[in-house]
């Protein structure tokens, strides 16, 4: 996996921290792995919604395309041989 160096502000270097103390991650990089992929699940299924509301075709509720969207998401990590944390 490749590695990065990033700088955090106080704030977040410390919320970083209480996440690993707390045992919610095992890491800061396994914290923030998991944030990205929630952006990108987030952006994903942003993204989906809107251009089913503006073909106004779709026949499936906000919470159905969510799920399905989901689902791709997890399906593409996986193609991409990441695990459900975004990582390897």
């Amino acid at each position: 996996m490749p590695r990065q160096s990033i700088s955090l502000t106080r704030p977040n270097d410390e919320w970083l921290k209480a996440q690993v103390i707390s045992e919610e991650y095992t890491s800061k990089s396994d914290a923030v792995n998991d944030i990205i992929r929630k952006a990108r699940e987030i952006e994903y299924i942003r993204a989906k919604l809107i251009r089913a509301e503006q073909s106004m075709i779709s026949e499936l509720s906000a919470d159905e395309i969510r799920a399905q969207s989901k689902e791709e998401l997890r399906s593409s990590m996986e193609g991409e041989g990441l695990n459900s944390f975004g990582v390897v």
